[in-house]
């Protein structure tokens, strides 16, 4: 068995990030360093850098998410980037979107224990909850699956003329090029990248910015949308 590593003070920038917050961002560690390794989580080798490469890489996408929209954070996991961004942006209704029990239950937990009365938690893959879900203004994501297979679950769950942020390393340049044409087909009419988190976290986070037209998801997604809503109609009229 792997000896639990030792989570080290909260960082001092900390406490400006999360400002009121902060007592529960440092909960929020502790839970990640105790409850979300022992249930396989997160890794135990990652419990002295939880602050700087978790924690604040997370919080600071909170730069770039406009203010007071719906949020899906796809594959939220141990729920990064999606607690730290709650905790910083109380004007946000999010969504923890996941497929794995083990983890929901442990994104339950720590959203009540909490009070994020703006957080939902969601069981379930994305591929599985277009039409179940509102459609959200921004979804979320960090080191899901390479950029290409993240648009084909994420873009699906957007509005029209949302946008797909997503937390990548050295690699983005080079995914974003691979992912052109997929985007492309998904309705994406605009991509960037940028950098996030200065005087904050070094190096900086960063943010592959999709932005996407009239028909997220593109034109194979359209009919199963607007089927997607005659079903939620028809349920509603019983």
């Amino acid at each position: 068995m792997t000896e639990a590593a030792e989570l080290p003070p909260a960082p001092e920038v900390a406490r400006e990030v999360f400002g009121d917050r902060f007592a529960d961002a440092v909960r929020y560690a502790e839970l990640l360093a105790e409850a979300g390794v022992q249930r396989g989580l997160i890794g135990p080798r990652e419990v002295p850098r939880l602050w700087e490469r978790h924690i604040l890489n997370c919080a600071v996408l909170s730069e770039v998410v406009p203010e007071g929209v719906t949020v899906c954070d796809v594959g939220s996991g141990a729920g990064l980037p999606g607690i730290p961004l709650a905790l910083v942006r109380e004007d946000l209704k999010i969504t923890l979107l996941e497929p794995l029990l083990r983890r929901t239950n442990f994104l339950t937990e720590v959203v009540e224990l909490l009070g994020l009365d703006h957080v939902t938690v969601v069981r379930g893959r994305a591929e599985e909850v277009m039409g179940k879900l509102q459609p959200v203004h921004v979804v979320t994501a960090r080191a899901v699956a390479p950029l290409d297979r993240l648009a084909a679950w994420g873009i699906p769950l957007l509005r029209p003329y949302g946008e797909m942020l997503a937390l990548k390393g050295d690699t983005a340049e080079e995914e974003l090029k691979s992912a052109a044409t997929a985007l492309s087909k998904l309705g994406a009419v605009g991509t960037s990248i940028l950098q996030v988190g200065e005087n904050i976290v070094d190096p900086l986070s960063t943010v592959v910015r999709v932005e996407v037209g009239e028909s997220p998801g593109g034109v194979r997604f359209a009919a199963k949308r607007a089927k997607a809503a005659r079903t939620g109609r028809a349920r509603r009229r019983r």
